[in-house]
């Protein structure tokens, strides 16, 4: 009876125990898993996470590099205005204004007498040889009777009227120059059209006035139409 006791006693301990082995088992396979199965999982999520910021990277350069390209065009476009805006203005197509002088040139009032009855008038060669003294003189930008004068602008005299980039200009000649007045003022003093222009005035009584001005306007040339010239292609 007693043996009976015993074994009985050694079969609810083994049964006890086995429980609780069983209970811890269970626990450690279901909160902490099972570790190859953890590794095998969180392997594939590294790799795509890897993945994912080459792609950010990818995606960053791009945009650099897009900004950069867009950063150039917008340097190039510039360039090609500023480029533009100095061709037109060295070919006389924009208005312009700054400081300068103003000449003015009128025939006499007088009655023309003797031999010299051409010395009473403004001639053409006169207003020629004034541009090309100012042009000398360091002038940026001159007009006559507001036409812009340009490489194309041709001096001609024509009876009563002086003919000017195609067009018929009667006295009075305002020739407006814009520059360094003081510079423009020497290169005239230093050429005898000038001082012959004043002899002309004090014996004959033509007009020639000069006026320093703060702010002289010439307004924009006409641009030239070509039918027979054309650029020589390279090569």
């Amino acid at each position: 009876m007693v043996w009976y006791k015993n074994a009985r006693y050694l079969l609810t301990l083994a049964a006890f125990v086995t429980g609780i082995l069983f209970l811890m088992l269970f626990k450690s396979n279901g909160v902490l898993g099972d570790p190859v199965t953890t590794a095998e999982t969180t392997l594939p999520n590294l790799v795509q996470t890897e993945l994912e910021n080459l792609q950010l990277a990818n995606d960053n350069e791009k945009l650099r590099q897009e900004l950069t390209n867009y950063e150039q065009g917008q340097t190039s476009a510039m360039l090609a205005d500023q480029q533009l805006l100095d061709a037109k203005r060295n070919a006389g197509l924009n208005s312009m204004n700054g400081p300068g002088l103003q000449i003015t040139l009128d025939d006499s009032n007088r009655q023309a007498e003797g031999a010299d009855t051409q010395n009473y008038v403004i001639h053409e060669a006169y207003i020629r040889q004034l541009v090309n003294i100012l042009w000398s003189g360091g002038a940026e930008a001159i007009s006559v009777n507001d036409q812009r004068i340009t490489s194309d602008t041709e001096f001609f005299c024509s009876g009563p009227f002086i003919q000017i980039n195609g067009t018929r200009q009667m006295t009075p000649y305002v020739i407006s120059a814009i520059g360094d007045s003081h510079n423009l003022q020497s290169a005239l003093n230093f050429h005898y059209v000038w001082d012959q222009l004043e002899d002309f005035q004090n014996q004959y009584g033509i007009i020639r006035e000069l006026e320093v001005l703060d702010n002289v306007t010439v307004p924009a040339g006409k641009l030239r139409t070509y039918h027979y010239a054309e650029p020589v292609k390279e090569g």
